[in-house]
């Protein structure tokens, strides 16, 4: 009995002398890790600043769930995930476009800052995590017991990183481009909202507006009638600008209030060359310029009525893989002339399988 005392009281004070030298070591960590992806950083930027495709790299532990704050986006987006390894919060402060992303984030407790930073340099876009908070006392132990906080923070940041560019390697430089040729587009009513807009900034600019134009749609009882598009007014490459619609096709056209930033519309059906882009949304430029060509090398006259336009046919919201979306382009053309034998193809409208089917870009 006695022999059990003193080892009773023996683990007693050893559990005591590791709580105190616990209790005592720093709290605070400051670490930073850096990787060269060889992806514009204007493509970097826009992965990592959406929180629906952290689950790819950055969440670890196996069936996690994630949940989205309403815009999951830029400034104030924020997203909570529970996994069999760790539940977290983390909500994005501020940001510099293609430039830095400033996040705070909680794991089991323990606060970080979390900042992201991106820099040109030879051979694509070098992107540095730096990250500093202060622990809560059971991460100070599971810490000290699994080789200190720069070594587990900074393993998740390298495998993130590492995870990082193989998914995005992968998946933005997996894409096909398809000239379909001469097809007749069906018109639909819609909604929109019109603009000017860096051309760099379309993408950004539909995930704020879209789910504004959903919620007036579900707000008024609209029922929507296929997956959003965007009508190019004009399209200026070299001043990088563009006079642009992001519209919502509806079953049946309506009146809008005077004053309101959302207007109906309706498309008429039109002649058209279409291209098919398979792949990320970053190769639009390319596709664009291949539906140029095509009509130039063709002697195919333009119709006037608005440059082009592009139809989010499998988007985000279909999959969170970018090498699986499609976008389909559309030039309004004229015939070549009133004696053209040529009969395009009718095509079909696109209908939206749910409501928020048609969200994601």
């Amino acid at each position: 009995m006695k022999i059990l005392k003193y080892i009773s009281l023996l683990l007693l004070l050893s559990f005591v002398s590791f709580s105190v030298f616990i209790a005592t070591q720093k709290g605070m960590f400051n670490i930073q890790k850096s990787k060269v992806i060889p992806i514009s950083k204007n493509n970097l930027y826009s992965y990592v600043n959406d929180y629906q495709n952290w689950g790819d790299f950055m969440m670890i532990g196996d069936k996690i769930k994630i949940h989205y704050s309403k815009n999951n986006v830029g400034k104030g987006a924020k997203c909570t995930w529970e996994s069999n390894q760790e539940n977290g919060t983390i909500q994005t402060l501020s940001t510099k476009e293609n430039n830095s992303i400033y996040q705070k984030m909680n794991i089991d407790g323990t606060e970080y800052e979390l900042t992201w930073t991106l820099k040109d340099t030879l051979g694509g876009t070098k992107i540095t995590i730096k990250s500093k908070g202060e622990m809560s006392f059971s991460y100070k132990i599971y810490t000290a017991l699994h080789g200190g906080a720069s070594k587990i923070i900074g393993n998740i940041f390298e495998n993130s990183l590492a995870k990082l560019h193989k998914q995005l390697v992968y998946e933005i430089n997996t894409y096909k481009i398809k000239v379909n040729g001469l097809v007749q587009k069906k018109g639909t009513p819609y909604l929109k909202q019109s603009f000017t807009s860096k051309i760099s900034s379309i993408v950004k600019n539909t995930h704020i507006v879209f789910p504004k134009m959903i919620a007036f749609c579900k707000a008024n009882a609209i029922e929507l009638n296929g997956k959003p598009f965007i009508i190019y007014h004009t399209y200026d490459e070299k001043n990088g600008l563009a006079q642009i619609s992001l519209c919502i096709p509806i079953k049946e056209a309506i009146i809008t209030s005077d004053g309101s930033d959302i207007l109906a519309d309706e498309l008429e059906p039109f002649l058209a060359i279409k291209t098919s882009l398979y792949g990320d949304y970053s190769h639009t430029k390319e596709a664009v310029k291949k539906s140029i060509s095509y009509i130039n090398r063709n002697v195919i006259p333009p119709d006037s009525r608005f440059k082009h336009l592009e139809v989010f046919t499998i988007n985000k919201s279909d999959s969170n893989q970018p090498s699986k979306w499609k976008t389909e382009i559309y030039f309004p053309v004229k015939h070549k002339n009133s004696n053209s034998k040529t009969t395009p193809k009718v095509e079909e409208s696109v209908n939206a399988k749910s409501e928020n089917n048609v969200l994601g870009i």
